[in-house]
């Protein structure tokens, strides 16, 4: 039963920062900034309660650029794959 949960665990780890890198991509094309190393990285874990269950509740950094040159930080929050929250600070774009 345990390697299962911990099977379960990886995968959808997997998918949750696969859809991660998909929406912080599609934000920075949409502001016409450059998602830098086009990745994000996993900076918090937690578990929320809903109407639909237990669901995972992950916070993802990325760093974008406006001009190539400078590194601004972003971040997503996504509960189970379900973007909850998308911030790029002050960007006007």
């Amino acid at each position: 039963m345990l390697l299962i949960i911990i099977g379960w665990l990886f995968l959808d780890s997997l998918r949750s920062q696969e859809r991660a890198i998909t929406i912080c991509g599609r934000a920075c094309k949409e502001r016409d900034v450059q998602l830098l190393d086009q990745t994000v990285s996993l900076h918090r874990v937690g578990i929320r309660w809903g109407t639909e269950g237990v669901k995972l509740r992950r916070t993802y950094r990325f760093d974008y650029s406006d001009d190539g040159e400078d590194r601004h930080m972003g971040h997503l929050i996504l509960i189970g794959i379900r973007q909850e929250e998308l911030s790029m600070g002050l960007i006007s774009h």
